[in-house]
């Protein structure tokens, strides 16, 4: 008996971002690295960005080789110990799954298969905890109109878990709460709110309320809560493993506006701030090629000053597309990116 944790891809899902990208496939299979290995087993901490990489120069581009393989039971899955085989599918190169099974002999009547958990896209966890400490509020929701804790017991200024608060304007009865810190607003080159960022301070509930002050109990607290906190409703945390990592159909470009937590210069496994969002066209898993502006030089001849072409920096996924921006991980940087990089729809 095989027992296995939820699908981190649906076959459908699959089938549907394989014909999205059928186009690309020509140029994914011209791709392929010349070092890439005929066969590989699948080893714990894997990703698919990390196996895509090995086979792939450029990684996105992993459902154009992928072949399915049907006689294996959820073959879209891939485990620990599986083996995935380097050949030759109708004259163009393809890989396909040799399904490990990790069977441990327990008597000559019974065997089983211990619990194995698919490989995810990326590094999960980074971006899980990244989301559990911030989210964001769109241009449209005033800061000024949500609720906001104006006091304490006996006139604290600073309270932790287990203290009550009191907080002024609309609190669900039901529901956790979270509490919240304005961060810094998210604003493009042009100077449009793209939105503002709130960070997660701590958990609380709902106790009572009489007219528009509402008494809550602090369940959890990261930092001292404070006057001014911010109190909202819980945001849906939950990440959905099911994209995979594909480049946007459609043609993008803009910058990075922001790091989150404030650091300057910005490498691999970082988080970063976009000015392109689910009105742009943008979704979970796409990916996005990262430009740094050419250097300034003075021409020998005339003396003109000369801006250098852009030079290709890093590659951006996309993990929580809001409206007007996202947030994306740096997947690879082969120099230290800025807050004002471009960013655009990687080449095909």
């Amino acid at each position: 008996m095989v027992a296995r944790k939820p699908l981190y891809y649906s076959v459908f899902g699959v089938l549907l971002t394989w014909a999205m990208l059928a186009s690309q496939a020509a140029s994914a299979l011209e791709g392929l690295r010349h070092d890439a290995p005929q066969r590989y087993e699948v080893v714990p901490g894997d990703t698919l960005w990390d196996i895509s990489a090995r086979y792939l120069r450029s990684p996105w581009q992993w459902p154009s080789l992928w072949q399915a393989n049907p006689q294996v039971r959820n073959p879209h899955l891939i485990y620990p110990g599986d083996v995935l085989l380097l050949g030759t599918c109708q004259g163009q190169p393809c890989l396909s799954l040799e399904r490990g099974q990790g069977i441990v002999k327990l008597s000559p009547q019974m065997r089983t298969v211990p619990e194995r958990e698919a490989i995810t896209p990326i590094p999960m966890e980074v971006v899980r905890s990244f989301l559990r400490e911030h989210r964001v509020v769109e241009p449209g929701e005033n800061l000024q109109e949500l609720a906001y804790v104006v006091g304490g017991d006996n006139q604290r200024l600073i309270s932790g878990a287990g203290d009550t608060l009191y907080v002024r304007g609309q609190v669900p009865a039901r529901g956790i709460l979270g509490i919240y810190r304005p961060g810094e607003p998210y604003i493009a080159a042009d100077g449009t709110l793209l939105g503002d960022e709130l960070i997660n301070i701590g958990e609380a509930r709902y106790v009572s309320s009489e007219g528009d002050i509402a008494r809550i109990e602090v369940l959890s607290a990261y930092q001292e809560v404070r006057n001014n906190d911010i109190l909202l409703p819980l945001e849906d945390r939950e990440l959905s493993d099911t994209f995979m990592p594909r480049a946007p159909l459609n043609d993008v470009a803009g910058q990075i506006v922001a790091v989150p937590g404030g650091v300057r210069f910005i490498g691999r496994l970082q988080i970063v701030a976009l000015d392109l969002g689910s009105q742009d066209g943008l979704q979970p898993g796409h990916v996005l090629r990262v430009n740094q502006q050419g250097e300034l030089v003075n021409d020998p001849r005339t003396q003109e000053l000369l801006r250098l072409p852009e030079t290709e920096a890093g590659l951006v996924m996309v993990f929580r597309p809001y409206n007007h921006m996202s947030y994306a991980l740096v997947m690879q940087a082969s120099r230290v990116l800025e807050v004002g990089d471009s960013v655009r729809t990687p080449t095909q």
